[in-house]
């Protein structure tokens, strides 16, 4: 049991989410040399190292346990970060899905903040809900990322709680060992009151 394999491009106002490829490589690389500050806790790879994490990611895809995507910003046609769905997990005994996990997601700094990331969460939510027929969609960050924690309670995702030492650390200097990662969710009865909420937010530009 894999993830769809016919995803299509997910188009919004400011940004689009195109099933990740190789011609992807040179945009994605020149994203991650912007200011990586903001990169302290998510795992984003340097200019050098993009063909082979495309080419990890492209894998996964391969094996149907992720679907990655490049989020392209819609003003000027460029690459500037990566989201995916994966983690999939299905009903007991059937072929269709009953939750994924929406990860992987690095923006790069002139993207952080405009919108784009609240925009790319609502078409990945609409799609998941509304085609792939998910009855949970949940999110994990390092429980010390208060910037993406503070992120996911706008989004109106629920905490869940702190999984202790589930996950290797991103931090520079913590290489091998485990973080603690938050876990957030939002399930299905709640969709259509968010959706309506971010979508108004996003229309009247408070995500800015």
């Amino acid at each position: 049991m894999d993830f769809p394999t016919d995803i299509p491009v997910l188009n919004g106002t400011l940004v689009r989410l195109e099933p990740l490829a190789p011609s992807h490589t040179a945009g994605l690389a020149a994203a991650a040399e912007e200011d990586r500050g903001s990169f302290a806790f998510t795992y984003v790879p340097r200019a050098w190292q993009m063909a082979d994490y495309l080419a990890a990611h492209l894998e996964r895809a391969e094996h149907g346990t992720m679907a990655p995507f490049a989020q392209i910003r819609q003003r000027d046609g460029q690459a500037v970060g990566v989201t995916t769905y994966w983690e999939p997990r299905f009903w007991p005994g059937r072929g269709d899905l009953c939750a994924i996990e929406i990860g992987w997601t690095w923006l790069a700094a002139s993207a952080q903040r405009t919108g784009i990331n609240t925009e790319a969460k609502l078409l990945l939510l609409e799609y998941a809900f509304g085609t792939l027929g998910v009855a949970r969609a949940d999110f994990k960050t390092d429980a010390r990322n208060r910037q993406s924690r503070r992120a996911l309670e706008r989004l109106g995702a629920q905490f869940e709680g702190v999984l202790r030492q589930w996950s290797p650390s991103h931090v520079p200097g913590e290489e091998g060992r485990l973080r603690d990662s938050a876990v957030f969710s939002i399930i299905a009865s709640e969709w259509p009151a968010l959706r309506a909420a971010l979508s108004a937010r996003l229309a009247g530009g408070r995500d800015g």
